[in-house]
């Protein structure tokens, strides 16, 4: 009777034990999960039960917020420079309300740099999309949004000047601060890079040309003497700048059909890196297609609005700044509004030479300085032409001549093919050296 009292107590307690674990591993699973469920929030997997993503739900008021989310989410984050993007709405906030001029120009400059940023995203991912020629017009015509909306807006309330150094110094951005920054960064990773001399040097040419095209109209100013009025001066300088507008077009033009249709052969080397290396980067560069067509044309257009709100409260102020801060027209256009339109193109370009591919480099310093010499700066001047302004191709002969030695000494440095860090450092020397004396440069 003893013994089957003890067996019986002895179920009971090894019953309650048994339960007890069995709740305690209950309890610990439920903990588990909840904590799973936090680290997938946490890590933004945002999964729902099935294990899918939101975005792949099958309920289709779960799937379009969450797949609109989750492709805000991934363009917003393809730059960092996109953290600038707070600046946007406190830059518009404090243009409509009149506040400080310097404060607004601070913070419209600020908010442009990453609305560049968003402009060269969306302008990639509508031009894999439609194809390589289409997507060579888009680039063309979308490369240099910034710096075109910011001139129009300028030349649009006179501005001549600003909209004149700010083409000037896009071009000497990209050619010498830009590509000696690709050498440099690509330079100190690698001790010599090569690249296509070939493309180099078509490019190079029709820099060339495009200096011609400043040279000419200065040196013809020049040379009229005082034996003439400086309206009937004027009247010749914008005959000329008209004609050689609309020539530098078709050469433009022409160009782009050299390299997408005839001559398509010579710019192949240009990609066989990249496809080179595609194992290694191949997932990234799948993983960069995020927008559709119809999302990068929509996000095309809301960023280029954007942009223009707050190049119009940038321009705006700039006279203010002029007077307080005691800074020159032409240093304002020549220096720091480049800056802001190249931000992102600063950004690729060294960013893709620290990865040895240095073509691609060249494509976009170079490329976007030829778009800027022969297809916006002549766009402006018939633009100027119809509403009424006197933009024309004459500068001042000190900017022509700073513009034709950074040509020259870009065209010597990649005639061989090759770059090292000590090429980056003297291009970088020399836009400092041209900052500098833009900085003490009269208006």
């Amino acid at each position: 009777m003893r013994q089957n009292l003890r067996r019986h107590a002895s179920g009971k307690i090894h019953q309650s034990r048994t339960s007890t674990q069995n709740g305690g591993e209950s309890l610990a699973n439920q903990i588990n999960h909840q904590i799973n469920e936090h680290s997938a929030l946490l890590h933004g997997t945002f999964q729902n039960r099935n294990g899918q993503p939101y975005y792949e739900d099958e309920r289709t008021y779960v799937r379009w917020p969450a797949s609109f989310g989750h492709t805000a989410w991934q363009t917003l984050t393809s730059n960092p420079v996109n953290v600038l993007l707070v600046f946007v709405p406190i830059g518009i906030a404090f243009g409509a309300t009149h506040g400080n001029p310097t404060v607004i120009f601070i913070l419209n400059f600020l908010a442009i740099i990453p609305l560049a940023s968003l402009l060269s995203f969306a302008t990639e991912e509508l031009s894999v999309k439609l194809g390589q020629t289409l997507g060579g017009l888009m680039n063309a015509t979308f490369g240099n949004a910034v710096e075109l909306i910011v001139s129009i807006v300028a030349l649009k309330n006179g501005e001549i000047r600003i909209v004149q150094a700010s083409m000037l110094g896009s071009i000497l951005s990209n050619i010498l601060l830009v590509l000696g920054c690709c050498f440099l960064a690509g330079g100190i990773k690698h001790s010599e890079q090569n690249f296509n001399s070939t493309v180099a040097s078509t490019m190079s040419s029709l820099m060339a040309v495009s200096t011609a095209s400043l040279i000419i109209p200065a040196t013809l100013y020049a040379s009229m003497g005082p034996s003439k009025s400086h309206d009937t001066k004027k009247d010749n300088i914008l005959i000329l700048s008209h004609g050689t507008s609309v020539i530098l077009l078709i050469l433009y033009g022409l160009y782009l059909f050299f390299q997408l249709k005839t001559h398509a052969r010579l710019f192949d080397a240009e990609s066989e890196p990249a496809a080179g290396e595609e194992g290694d980067e191949g997932s990234g560069h799948k993983e960069a297609h995020i927008l559709s067509p119809w999302a990068a044309g929509v996000a095309l257009v809301l960023v280029t609005v954007a942009v223009a709100i707050c190049a119009e409260y940038l321009v705006d102020s700039i006279d203010s700044i002029v007077q307080t801060a005691h800074i020159s027209r032409t240093f304002i256009g020549l220096i720091l509004l480049p800056i802001v339109g190249n931000a992102a193109e600063h950004v690729t370009a060294v960013v893709v030479a620290t990865k040895n591919k240095m073509d691609l480099a060249i494509g976009v310093a170079i490329g976007s300085s030829m778009q800027i010499a022969l297809l916006v700066t002549p766009f402006l001047v018939i633009l100027g032409w119809i509403i009424g302004q006197p933009m024309s191709l004459q500068f001042e002969i000190f900017e022509t001549v700073v513009f034709f030695l950074a040509v020259l000494v870009t065209n010597y440095l990649i005639s061989d093919g090759k770059s090292n860090y000590l090429e980056g450092a003297m291009l970088i020397g020399m836009y400092i050296i041209i900052a500098l004396a833009f900085y003490v440069y009269p208006d």
